[in-house]
């Protein structure tokens, strides 16, 4: 019975409710707007990082990650074909592929560079990089045994071009000085500015040849789903808690991709404590025009024997009506404008650090919808609590008066 009352009420002020619903509705659908493009954000961010660098999971020798970079030949993992096979036994593992590091000089006969790089099994880097865009040239084979692929940075600072020569230097193991000749096979482009500026890839034979080792500085697991990546990383530390390996998930490998989840969620909150708000001011304003105006007849109901808590659960569940509405319509809406702006993509430039652009989409995400609807009907409900309160203070023969 209250509840249709409300809903009478609701429908009687046509004017006044629209206004209020189209606050929500605006509220709710920029909040799934922006929540559906910070979604995809993190997504397009994470699948660069897995693609174009780190893999699902690596798995190394402790300490690698702090000690490895000056002296990477001090953490091999001697004979890694064992430790492959084991990995590569778990259901959500789709490939293991062996790396290899090595600091050094590149020559192009008039100067050196330094770099850093990797010896790769090449195909499976090919199948796993699928974010690395060869900018000249092609990829490496397993079949380019004197094959190197150069990025884009390492190109431009000693004008290399595919088919020109370079010689590499590198320390190998236990400081003895070792050097190859390559052919530039391919020039690369990845998400990361300073990556390209400084990295080569070599086929993982040559490195080893290099090195004078058979080992592997870290093997890469790609996943057959990104989402089952957590899964995966308890499974395979569970198996390798013993060991002498560590285990690592892209998310732990890349502090630019955690520090831009956090500026996005700080953001992102701001929005919502905004867009809250402007939810509470403008049912705010409408709720008490409306108390206002409805004195009268807030008296009469007091006079017939209704209680004070009585006409605030009306005035609470009107606003609730309207923000359930307005709540709805918000989610339907903010949806509709979602796909249709993913239908057609948003170009956006190249991100801090990166080289270049990528189409962005709004991302539908469950959560992202139920919380954008949450805080449209909460803040309306919350905004009506204060004016409602106000009804308790009247006097009914004050009310009564308005009548008059």
């Amino acid at each position: 019975m209250r509840f249709k009352l409300a809903l009478r009420n609701v429908l009687r002020q046509k004017t006044r409710t629209a206004m209020t619903l189209a606050a929500i509705i605006f509220g709710v659908t920029g909040l799934i707007l922006a929540g559906g493009f910070v979604q995809d954000t993190y997504i397009q961010l994470g699948e660069a990082i897995i693609h174009s660098q780190t893999g699902h999971i690596q798995v190394f020798k402790k300490d690698f990650l702090s000690k490895g970079t000056r002296s990477p030949e001090r953490f091999l993992i001697d004979a890694p074909e064992a430790l492959v096979k084991q990995i590569k036994s778990n259901p959500a593992v789709d490939e293991v592929m062996a790396r290899i590091f090595f600091t050094g000089l590149l020559n192009n006969g008039k100067r050196d560079l330094s770099i850093f790089g990797e010896g790769v099994e090449p195909d499976k880097e090919v199948q796993l990089g699928s974010f690395i865009t060869i900018a000249a040239g092609r990829h490496l084979t397993d079949k380019d045994r004197d094959g190197i692929l150069i990025g884009q940075g390492v190109a431009k600072t000693l004008g290399l071009n595919p088919g020109d020569r370079v010689t590499l230097v590198l320390s190998a193991a236990e400081g003895a000085m070792n050097t190859l000749d390559f052919e530039v096979i391919g020039v690369f482009q990845s998400f990361s500015k300073d990556f390209d500026a400084r990295a080569v890839r070599i086929p993982l034979a040559a490195a080893r040849e290099l090195m004078f080792t058979q080992g592997a500085n870290l093997l890469v697991a790609s996943l057959h789903k990104t989402e089952d990546t957590d899964k995966a990383l308890r499974e395979i530390s569970a198996e390798l808690a013993n060991s002498p390996y560590e285990v690592r998930s892209w998310k732990n490998l890349s502090d630019f991709y955690d520090k831009t989840v956090q500026l996005y969620e700080r953001q992102f909150g701001v929005l919502q404590f905004i867009i809250l708000l402007m939810v509470l001011l403008s049912v705010s304003n409408s709720v008490n025009m409306s108390v206002f105006e409805r004195q009268g007849e807030f008296g009469t109901m007091q006079a017939l024997g209704n209680r004070s808590r009585d006409i605030v659960r009306l005035i609470i569940m009107e606003s609730a009506t309207i923000g359930l509405a307005g709540a709805l319509l918000g989610v339907l809406i903010g949806t509709l404008i979602a796909l249709g702006i993913s239908a057609i993509g948003i170009s956006m430039p190249p991100p801090p650090n990166a080289n270049v652009g990528y189409t962005a989409y709004i991302r539908i995400v469950p959560a992202t919808l139920l919380s954008s609807a949450c805080v449209g009907l909460f803040a309306t409900i919350l905004a009506s609590i204060l004016p409602a309160l106000k009804v308790t203070r009247l006097e009914v023969v004050d009310a009564l008066r308005q009548n008059v």
